[in-house]
């Protein structure tokens, strides 16, 4: 699970310094610049719930798996 979160923290930074870097060296309108950054704010914002939802789905797919287990294991105990 460790590395799901690195990747989630390493694709974040990465789009928002390709982000950064394209207004830098873009040749475009304030306007259109803001537009582009809006959308690709939005794009890291769709990208970041995707990922936060696949996230929450192998938890709770684990959860599944896992508790019944220890349920079983603590019942056998008692």
């Amino acid at each position: 699970m460790k590395n799901s979160g690195k990747i989630v923290v390493a694709l974040a930074a990465g789009v928002t310094l390709g982000a950064l870097l394209g207004v830098l060296f873009a040749p475009d309108k304030g306007v259109e610049t803001r537009s582009k950054l809006k959308k690709k704010g939005n794009k890291l914002k769709e990208d970041l719930q995707d990922s936060r939802n696949k996230l929450k789905d192998k938890l709770n797919h684990l959860k599944d798996e896992v508790v019944p287990s220890m349920n079983e294991t603590f019942n056998d105990i008692i």
